[in-house]
C-alpha cells in the first residue's frame, strides 16, 4: 500500500499548480527589485553608524579578494594577449603596427579588464556569497541571530558588500598591469614591436581619466555583485534546492547587471 506522502506526491504529478502569467512575473520581478532597494538603504544606513566590525571586513576582503587573484589575473592575462593579437593583425594591414600598445591600454582600462573580472571574478564571489547566506537561512541561523537581538544585515550582509567594493577594483588594477604585459609581450614576439615602443605609445595615449573609469566601474560592479549575492541568498526558500536556485540566479543576475551598468558608466565617463 502507498503511504499518505506518496500518495500526495503523486496527486501533485497529476496536478501541477498553474504557472504565472506574465502579469504576474512581472509583479513578482518589481517586488524583489523594491525588497533589494529597501535593503540597499538600510545596508548603508547601518554602515555609517559605529561600532564597526573591521575584523569581519577584512576576513571577507582576505577570503573573497585574495582568492579571486588567481583567476582575475589569468583572465587578464588572456585578454591582454587576445586583443594584442587582434589589434596587431589589423593595424598591421596599415602599417601602423606600432601604435598598438594606445589601443590596447585603453581597451583594457576603459572595458575589458573591469568587465571581464567582474564577469569571472563576481560570478565567483556572487554564488558564493549566495550559497553561504542561503544555508544560514535554510538551516534558520540567521533567524538564531535575530532571536539573540542581533542585525543580520549590520553582522552578515555589511561586511560582505563592503568587502565586494573595495575588491573589484583592486583586482581591476591587477588586471589592467597583467593584461598590459600579456599585451606587450606578444606584440613582441609576433610583430617585432619592442617594448620600449609598445610601452612609450601605450603611456602617450593614456590619460588620468582613463584609469579612473575602469576603477570606478570595479567599484560599481563589486556593490552590485555584493547586494544581489547577499539579498539571493537571504530571500532563500524551500531548503537546499532553493540555495540551488539562489546561486545559479545570482550568477545570471550580477551578468546582466553588470553589462547594464557598463553602458551607463561609459556614457557618463566618456564626457569626463
Amino acid at each position: 500500500m502507498r503511504t499518505e506522502a506518496q500518495a500526495a506526491a503523486a496527486a501533485a504529478a497529476a496536478h501541477p499548480p498553474p504557472r504565472p502569467t506574465l502579469k504576474e512575473r512581472l509583479q513578482e520581478r518589481m517586488e524583489s527589485l523594491g525588497a533589494l532597494s529597501v535593503m540597499t538603504g538600510q545596508v548603508f544606513s547601518r554602515a555609517v553608524r559605529p561600532p564597526y566590525d573591521w575584523a569581519s571586513l577584512i576576513f571577507h576582503t582576505e577570503s573573497l579578494g585574495v582568492r579571486s587573484l588567481p583567476i582575475a589575473l589569468l583572465t587578464a592575462t588572456f585578454a591582454g594577449l587576445v586583443i594584442s593579437l587582434q589589434f596587431g593583425y589589423f593595424l598591421a594591414r596599415f602599417g601602423v603596427q606600432y601604435t598598438v600598445g594606445r589601443v590596447v591600454i585603453l581597451t583594457l582600462f576603459r572595458e575589458l579588464a573591469p568587465v571581464l573580472t567582474a564577469l569571472t571574478v563576481g560570478a565567483r564571489i556572487g554564488s558564493g556569497i549566495a550559497a553561504e547566506l542561503g544555508s544560514m537561512t535554510v538551516t534558520e541561523q540567521v533567524d538564531a541571530i535575530r532571536a539573540l537581538g542581533a542585525d543580520p544585515l549590520r553582522k552578515l550582509v555589511v561586511p560582505r558588500v563592503f568587502a565586494c567594493l573595495i575588491v573589484m577594483p583592486v583586482l581591476t588594477v591587477f588586471s589592467d598591469v597583467v593584461g598590459l604585459v600579456g599585451g606587450a609581450l606578444v606584440v613582441r614576439s609576433q610583430y617585432g614591436i619592442s617594448l620600449d615602443q609598445f610601452f612609450q605609445g601605450a603611456m602617450d595615449a593614456v590619460q588620468m581619466g582613463d584609469f579612473v573609469s575602469g576603477v570606478v566601474k570595479g567599484a560599481v560592479f563589486g556593490l552590485v555583485i555584493g547586494l544581489v549575492g547577499c539579498f539571493k541568498g537571504l530571500a532563500v526558500e524551500g531548503g537546499t534546492e532553493g540555495v540551488g536556485r539562489a546561486t545559479t540566479q545570482t550568477v545570471a543576475i550580477t551578468s546582466v547587471s553588470v553589462c547594464l551598468a557598463d553602458f551607463f558608466i561609459t556614457k557618463i565617463t566618456l564626457y569626463f
